[in-house]
């Protein structure tokens, strides 16, 4: 007993020096404070932003393939819908550094509260750029051409809501671009269903960015930030719900040219049902319920996969 006793004694004792060398009190604590930041930054921590971008992806990817995806374009959009997500998030950081601060919801910031310079955001962005531009080489020569316009559409984002003054339009160009890219990739060519499903996202992004401005309404202007709740006023609400309509409808659309059947219809009913429950949740205005709202989206674009995806595991 005497000599395990003595033994524990011994580990316990190295145990305490090696937890007090600078390794474990300052190197690796530093360490860890960067990459929570760099996770903040590029907002993996917070995944709904991926989630939004993903679903048309999916979309696209079963409804250009009779619902058997190319395994390899698979691969491809989805680690790049996560690139290229972080890469605009660490972009549209920089380029409000000195607009955050005076915010709520973003005060605490990396950018803001100086946990990373400036210069780190723009060299992640282009690293991440780098990554997936790396990816879209392995694709055909169409979709990389479509490729240099999305990534055009995602770096220069962010500076848009300086001036023009339906921002919400030009983030769901970017955020759908990917769309005819898929189609691109899968089939070679961009036809006509490609673009239905484009306008679909490109409304839907609209409709839920919308709901994510009303809650900085205030804040963004008295900063002089432009958006569509700014823009639309008083008539968000309906206005919001019309863009969730003709989702819908194109999405219907894109069914109907399809011949897609009751599963199909199922997931669009289920997400109309989403959509009613966000129109409830807006009804006041209030910034908190908003929030709510936009996260709800990841239910809507899922409902409509979960339609697609069930339509041809059970198509005779």
């Amino acid at each position: 007993m005497n000599a395990q006793a003595s033994f524990r004694n011994r580990l316990r004792w190295l145990g305490h020096r090696i937890s007090s060398t600078a390794l474990f009190t300052e190197t690796l604590p530093a360490i860890g404070a960067k990459a929570r930041a760099y996770a903040q930054l590029t907002r993996i921590n917070r995944p709904i932003g991926i989630w939004l971008l993903l679903w048309p992806v999916l979309w696209a990817l079963w409804l250009s393939s009779n619902g058997k995806p190319d395994q390899h374009v698979f691969i491809v959009f989805v680690i790049g819908v996560v690139l290229t997500r972080s890469a605009g998030c660490a972009m549209n950081d920089y380029a409000d550094r000195n607009i955050d601060g005076h915010v709520q919801r973003t005060r605490d910031r990396p950018l803001v509260t100086g946990q990373l310079d400036p210069i780190e955001a723009v060299a992640l962005c282009i690293a991440l750029g780098f990554i997936a531009l790396g990816l879209v080489l392995t694709l055909n020569t169409l979709t990389q051409l479509l490729a240099l316009i999305g990534g055009f559409l995602v770096l220069t984002y962010p500076f848009m809501k300086r001036f023009f003054p339906l921002p919400q339009f030009y983030l769901g160009a970017a955020f759908t671009w990917s769309v005819p890219m898929v189609f691109a990739a899968q089939t070679g060519e961009i036809p006509r269903l490609a673009w239905l499903l484009f306008i679909a996202g490109l409304l839907w992004t609209m409709a839920y960015d919308t709901m994510y401005a009303m809650v900085d309404r205030e804040d963004d202007r008295k900063l002089g930030i432009r958006s569509s709740a700014i823009l639309f006023g008083d008539a968000d609400r309906f206005i919001v719900g019309a863009m969730q309509l003709m989702t819908l409808f194109a999405l219907w659309l894109a069914g109907k040219e399809l011949q897609l059947g009751l599963w199909y219809r199922i997931g669009l009913a289920a997400a109309a049902l989403f959509a009613l429950y966000q129109q409830i949740l807006i009804r006041e205005r209030k910034p908190e319920p908003c929030f709510r709202a936009f996260l709800n989206n990841n239910y809507f674009g899922m409902a409509v996969f979960v339609g697609i995806a069930l339509e041809y595991l059970w198509r005779r």
